[in-house]
């Protein structure tokens, strides 16, 4: 990994680890981040991986939290759900200029379904 790809990986883990940015999380580019923040609790955020090429780096965090409102139909069930989320960033002398991330219902729904 070259200087350049350091900083920004640094850039970017120090943005996921800092308590304060855990509402931009939250935010997404889905038109139903608002119900995922509603409808699990108790979240935990924890960096699986992050990929870092040039300008661009992509996260993938999993959040652990509890199924307790209703979501995409399903009732709240109570059980403890991970849900997983990417991030792109794109991150220009180690300053993060821009970043998006959506989640991943395609695993999450069956942890809720009946």
């Amino acid at each position: 990994m070259n200087t350049t790809e350091q900083k920004n990986l640094e850039a970017v883990t120090a943005f996921l680890q800092d308590k304060v940015n855990e509402n931009l999380l939250n935010e997404t580019n889905q038109y139903f981040s608002q119900q995922v923040a509603e409808a699990f609790t108790n979240r935990k955020y924890e960096v699986d991986e992050i990929f870092v090429q040039g300008e661009k780096a992509i996260a993938r965090i999993i959040i652990s939290a509890v199924h307790t409102g209703g979501f995409a139909g399903n009732v709240p069930t109570n059980k403890p759900v991970k849900i997983s989320q990417y991030r792109h960033f794109q991150v220009v002398d180690g300053k993060i200029v821009n970043h998006q991330g959506w989640f991943d219902t395609g695993t999450l729904l069956p942890q809720i379904q009946g």
